[in-house]
């Protein structure tokens, strides 16, 4: 799983068989290790809610996703969800999980995982 924070924006990008582990499961997590410290993300289904929403504690960061979702996500051509979740302290918070294409352009990462690019067609 990628992740991607850029002021009040947090995306995630996983691939297939982070999907379909997600879907199944109903969480998946990934973590960067420093020295002193963890630093965790995850996706989690959560019940209740109609759009994703965030909380960041003990340095991990979770989206949650409506649960009903991860019923069909993984075969569906959905590519992700993307909600604007409105923070305690009136800011918003803009949020986007999905899947993770092969990339047009060249690179070293191993992309084997990845969803066929849908501009490459």
């Amino acid at each position: 799983m990628k992740i991607r924070i850029r002021g009040n924006s947090v995306r995630y990008r996983l691939t297939r068989t982070e999907v379909e582990t997600f879907c199944k499961e109903g969480s998946y997590s990934d973590e960067t290790q420093f020295n002193t410290q963890t630093f965790i993300y995850r996706l989690v289904a959560k019940d209740g809610i109609s759009g994703l929403e965030a909380s960041f504690e003990n340095n991990t960061i979770t989206i949650y996703l409506p649960r009903e979702e991860t019923e069909v996500w993984a075969g569906s051509p959905r590519v992700g969800y993307e909600n604007t979740f409105q923070l305690n302290n009136g800011e918003a918070l803009n949020l986007l999980v999905e899947k993770d294409f092969v990339c047009m352009d060249e690179t070293i990462e191993d992309q084997s995982d990845n969803y066929p690019n849908p501009k490459a067609l």
